[in-house]
């Protein structure tokens, strides 16, 4: 995930990298002596000269935004600290995604989040922020059922995904665990999809009444989410008018045109074997997911379809820097 993040910015249009922090075995050395190979050619060699530093506001020097790719188990305490010493913190890890005072951004479905940043400035006693992007399937999940939430009202979502192993990090799976296999558990993942999707499809002091079910699968294949979703809606759909919504459906960073936001959030496929992971995992520059089969479904008088998203750009970093450009469009960053 951190590599994905200097890869996004390397040529961001505002924002330059101007410091790398890592763990202390890395300390010292420059960034890319630390990547053993994997993936340095796809980020700016000015970004892998830069000496690694300890994660701490007195050491990353004059920098106005922190982006986090930490292990959940060690981000808290952390990316508090740079809040409270007055960073805008963006965060892809876990650990505060569930505070009430903290938003759960996936910016084209709650935008109207970034009203909780002045109640957390509050609360907190800090003049930094603080902003959690979702897990990567609920971020892909969320973004296909918004525009069906807002024109049918939802009472019922099932979710089973099928989960690439880039999503467990590197060097993640074992090979001789996942080659010609499925693992059809993934820790804590089920857990996080059921409670985040309701966060972010509520309001900001209410998080949204749905019945949410995952099961959450790991499959051979090393970057994309697949997910078949099932949904039961408050109003009738049928699936012409489901589609209609998807296709036109664009918020907040596509108004504002930011630089990271996709044309398109969602694109549909009309083809009955379409999304697939190799053709339509990168459709927006890995910001846009892609659904198809959107079809009746007898057992839930609902709607089921497929959505795939990049779960390293749409479900992770490229997810947290729209944040960002997000708050900075709204001047919410000091």
């Amino acid at each position: 995930m951190g590599q994905t993040f200097l890869r996004l910015l390397a040529h961001h249009p505002w924002f330059q990298v101007a410091a790398v922090a890592a763990s202390d075995r890395s300390l010292g050395r420059n960034y890319g002596e630390t990547l053993s190979g994997q993936g340095g050619n796809q980020i700016d060699s000015r970004i892998l000269d830069l000496d690694l530093v300890e994660p701490n506001p007195k050491t990353v020097g004059d920098v106005d935004i922190v982006f986090s790719a930490l292990p959940a188990d060690v981000a808290g305490p952390i990316e508090e600290n740079f809040a409270r010493e007055g960073f805008a913190v963006f965060s892809n890890a876990s650990s505060h995604r569930m505070d009430p005072n903290v938003p759960l951004m996936n910016p084209e479905v709650n935008a109207e989040h970034t009203k909780l940043i002045e109640q957390q400035r509050r609360v907190k006693k800090w003049d930094g922020c603080l902003v959690a992007n979702p897990n990567c399937t609920t971020a892909i999940l969320t973004l296909s059922l918004k525009p069906l939430q807002d024109k049918f009202g939802l009472e019922r979502v099932i979710v089973s995904s099928m989960q690439s192993v880039s999503g467990a990090g590197y060097p993640g799976v074992s090979s001789l665990d996942i080659m010609q296999n499925v693992i059809p558990f993934i820790k804590g993942e089920e857990e996080k999809v059921q409670r985040e999707t309701n966060k972010i499809l509520g309001t900001m002091d209410q998080p949204a009444r749905i019945a949410v079910s995952a099961s959450c699968h790991r499959v051979p294949t090393i970057n994309g989410h697949l997910e078949a979703v099932f949904v039961k809606s408050e109003s009738r759909m049928g699936p012409d008018e489901a589609i209609d919504a998807m296709r036109n459906f664009g918020s907040a960073p596509q108004e504002l045109k930011l630089p990271t936001a996709p044309d398109h959030p969602i694109i549909v496929r009309q083809e009955e074997d379409r999304p697939q992971t190799r053709l339509d995992v990168d459709q927006g520059r890995g910001m846009t997911v892609t659904t198809g089969r959107v079809r009746y479904d007898d057992a839930l008088d609902g709607l089921k379809y497929i959505v795939l998203g990049n779960n390293l750009v749409r479900g992770g970093a490229g997810c947290s820097i729209l944040n960002a450009e997000l708050l900075l469009s709204e001047k919410l960053i000091r």
